[in-house]
């Protein structure tokens, strides 16, 4: 009976992805730019948590981030890296719209709020390549702050889990990082990457609270 619940969440879960990723983007919505600040809702696999973002913080990242919740970009991914103690990151899969978004690229933007547990920024791998990537501090993380990374200081946070930060905790970590040397699986075949880490949680939709 537990293996039959686990495939059918599965098949669910592909559905709903699916059905995300025909989503028909337009290059208008990287222009949209968010108010001050505004508090997001996930809704995951192991409950929920908000996160409240502040524009001054890092306004470009903002804005994208904004962007990403207002067009439902989140509905239906997976947290693919939990390193305990560390960060847990999503934003990454193997639709469409993962490509289109990541052709529009945030500038790079200086560190404004230190990377302390709990606060949220995008994930980049050098000079002008954050896109979709994110992640959240699960402990303080202060040498995020300057780590000299590809040609770039820093990882800015601008925004915090406000409540639910015991969800992000419960998440499930064993593969920690193992599933980062199968990003490529995920990115062409992500059915395949699911069936290679069935425990990772998902996040099942965020929204903006009104």
């Amino acid at each position: 009976m537990k293996y039959l619940k686990i495939i059918s969440a599965y098949v669910l879960w592909m559905t709903l992805a699916l059905s995300c990723s025909s989503s028909k983007f337009k290059p208008s919505w990287t222009k949209t730019q968010a108010p001050d600040t505004f508090t997001a809702k996930f809704q995951t696999s192991k409950g929920d948590f908000n996160v409240v973002a502040q524009r001054q913080l890092s306004p470009k990242a903002v804005d994208r981030f904004y962007q990403l919740v207002k067009t439902r970009y989140f509905d239906n991914i997976l947290f693919y890296r939990v390193n305990p103690g560390f960060v847990a990151q999503f934003g990454a899969h193997d639709s469409t719209i993962y490509q289109a978004w990541n052709q529009y690229k945030i500038p790079d933007e200086p560190v404004l709020q230190g990377n302390e547990k709990g606060t949220l920024s995008f994930a980049r791998g050098g000079k002008e390549s954050r896109g979709t990537d994110l992640f959240i501090n699960l402990r303080d993380n202060h040498r995020l702050d300057t780590l000299d990374y590809n040609g770039v200081k820093g990882f800015p946070t601008f925004g915090r889990v406000t409540e639910g930060m015991d969800v992000l905790e419960s998440l499930y970590d064993g593969y920690a990082d193992t599933t980062m040397n199968n990003l490529d699986v995920m990115y062409t075949h992500l059915d395949a990457f699911i069936k290679k880490y069935p425990k990772l949680d998902t996040i099942y939709g965020v929204a903006l609270v009104k």
